[in-house]
């Protein structure tokens, strides 16, 4: 078995972290190599980074482990998505629903993953695209896609159209377009609903709308969504899963579902009923 581990290494408590999981996984026999930074910045040089050793051995990595937050979790999606990789979350973050094991648990659940006492779960992935090809520097959201005012601009105006029909002119500070995983992310802030990862949707949630009318809307997830932004400065912002960048206000955008999907690792007792028991207390 090969698993390579992921960190936030400006974090100190992480890096401990990392080097107690590298050490117990050693100790079973278990081939570890770490992400690009994480090689570079502790002091655990001995081992290769994915990339070198993937390169060298022409062998696939069988789990990645993520130690950090959900941005964290986030970083690993985007880095090994496309190679198809189980991806777990070890939590040393505030609530963590995509990392959701806690470093009191790691070693039980480091077991159930050596002796495969464990699930895979299939979650749904947006991409976008842009009117003008390749201004869309990272395609792939976990969470969510969100359309926001750039700078100290004032709200901006974004037209959308469903599946080829005119929906809404949204007038806000922005928009979001959100998976189920990410309904418990920026989705929950701004008020949207919350799903169960499982479901076939998509939500778009506005963002400070200026019309009390406007509430949030869930989509079947094959749906075609086209968005139209002006604002007064003319520009905008699209972030993606947290990696913004700016886009001049001429520039459309199309979301729908990927092909691509993300897996994660489920241990026994993590799921999304739990997950809203331990982080928002419903039941207690």
């Amino acid at each position: 078995m090969i698993i390579a581990v992921f960190g936030n290494s400006f974090r100190p408590d992480t890096i401990s972290e990392v080097k107690h999981i590298v050490d117990f996984l050693q100790f079973r026999g278990i081939t570890v190599v770490l992400s690009p930074e994480l090689r570079h910045d502790i002091v655990l040089r001995d081992l290769p980074s994915v990339e070198d050793y993937v390169a060298s051995t022409g062998e696939t990595i069988d789990f990645a482990i993520s130690v950090g937050g959900d941005g964290t979790f986030l970083t690993t999606a985007s880095m090994v998505g496309h190679l198809d990789i189980p991806i777990m979350g070890i939590n040393c973050g505030h609530l963590g629903y995509l990392a959701e094991v806690q470093t009191s648990n790691v070693d039980s659940v480091l077991d159930q993953l050596i002796t495969n006492q464990y699930t895979i779960e299939k979650r749904s992935v947006l991409e976008i695209s842009s009117s003008r090809e390749g201004k869309i520097a990272s395609p792939y959201a976990l969470n969510e896609i969100a359309v926001l005012k750039s700078g100290l601009s004032s709200m901006i105006t974004v037209e959308v159209t469903l599946n080829g029909q005119f929906l809404h002119t949204y007038k806000a500070d922005g928009l979001l377009v959100a998976t189920p995983t990410g309904s418990t992310a920026y989705n929950l802030s701004v008020g949207g609903p919350l799903l169960d990862p499982h479901v076939n949707a998509i939500i778009l949630s506005p963002v400070a709308t200026h019309s009390l009318n406007i509430r949030p809307l869930v989509v079947l997830d094959d749906s075609k969504i086209d968005l139209k932004i002006s604002s007064r400065n003319g520009n905008y912002m699209v972030s993606v899963d947290g990696r913004s960048q700016v886009l001049n206000q001429d520039i459309e955008l199309h979301i729908e579902r990927s092909s691509r999907t993300i897996k994660l690792v489920r241990v026994e007792g993590q799921t999304f009923m739990q997950s809203l028991k331990d982080k928002l207390n419903w039941g207690r």
